[in-house]
């Protein structure tokens, strides 16, 4: 059985209630599940990094949940994601 760190259960967790948000709204979950994947490529190491997303993720779950919402906000790509 897998033991996880503390932040990896939070990110999980996380990861559930943007889903279950998620199935209310159309078109939601493949773009949840997109940001989930191409984050899960940052190393465990990237503490910081990781904390400030979940942090941001916590943000976003909180507008979702809203009942007005009815699109995500998209983020313009930097130079480094271009790069990629």
């Amino acid at each position: 059985m897998v033991r996880h760190s503390k932040l990896q259960k939070q990110v999980l967790t996380l990861y559930k209630q943007f889903l279950r948000a998620g199935k209310e709204k159309p078109g939601f979950l493949p773009r949840i599940q997109d940001e989930f994947q191409k984050n899960a490529k940052i190393p465990k190491a990237d503490v910081m990094h990781i904390e400030f997303l979940l942090r941001r993720g916590q943000r976003q779950l909180e507008q979702l949940k809203e009942s007005h919402t009815k699109q995500m906000g998209s983020f313009i790509k930097t130079r480094s994601d271009l790069v990629k």
